[in-house]
């Protein structure tokens, strides 16, 4: 199964753009005929033959469309702080992606270290992962937002909302807590966890407090760990 993007599949036909264009017909030198598939990221995903192999701007006719492609039955959304490496960052939205994650925040912290992120290529490595999992749904990637702002935005939110931290004693596992086909919002902090006051007005936004163990992980393994995990409870 070969996925492709268009901008858009709503019509009989759709066209590929030039970089998609070009690993279809030149590198993998489809010709008329062929089949593939594409998607642009909405959920649908078609089944296409190759009607005009240009390197440029590939036409392909629609087959077949299947709606709400292999889509899961709850909403999860990931709240980050960036890391101070970006290419960590940038590994967590292609793992989460792969997995399975609807939209990613990052979100700037007290304890923060980088606060600026360059949001096109997260988008661009979240649409690779999306095809190589292959995946109908673009998640949706979000500019920074410090993070009271975003406990404030997110107050009256009706997913189950967890954070995740280091200490205290009063936190539960995600499994108390969540049941499969609820959506989640999970936050998770920067290399220095986050501090007193940002768990203290999360716990006030109605964010329940969550370990993920015993061991101290990188914001991108908990990330990671967090994401998997939902998945898994859904999935099984």
């Amino acid at each position: 199964m070969r996925l492709f993007l268009s901008d858009d599949t709503t019509g009989q036909y759709a066209l590929l753009s030039a970089e998609e264009s070009k690993h279809c017909v030149r590198v993998l030198r489809m010709t008329v005929g062929d089949e593939i598939w594409v998607t642009s990221g909405n959920g649908v995903m078609c089944r296409a033959q190759v009607s005009t192999p240009d390197d440029k701007c590939c036409e392909v006719e629609i087959v077949e469309r299947i709606e709400d492609y292999q889509q899961r039955p709850f909403h999860l959304h990931l709240a980050v702080a960036p890391t101070k490496n970006t290419a960590r960052l940038e590994w967590l939205v292609e793992k989460a992606v792969e997995i399975g994650v609807d939209r990613i925040t990052p979100v700037v912290c007290d304890h923060s270290e980088r606060g600026n992120q360059k949001i096109d290529r997260l988008e661009k490595i979240a649409l690779s992962a999306m095809k190589q999992s292959l995946k109908a749904l673009k998640p949706e990637i979000d500019q920074p937002v410090k993070l009271m702002d975003f406990l404030d935005k997110e107050k009256d939110s009706t997913a189950k909302k967890l954070v995740c931290y280091c200490y205290g004693d009063e936190r539960h596992t995600l499994q108390e807590y969540y049941q499969a086909g609820q959506d989640a919002l999970v936050l998770i902090g920067p290399e220095g966890d986050f501090s007193e006051r940002e768990i203290a007005t999360a716990l006030s936004t109605g964010f329940l407090p969550v370990t993920l163990g015993s061991c101290r992980l990188r914001t991108e393994t908990a990330g990671l760990y967090a994401v998997t995990a939902l998945n898994f409870i859904n999935e099984f």
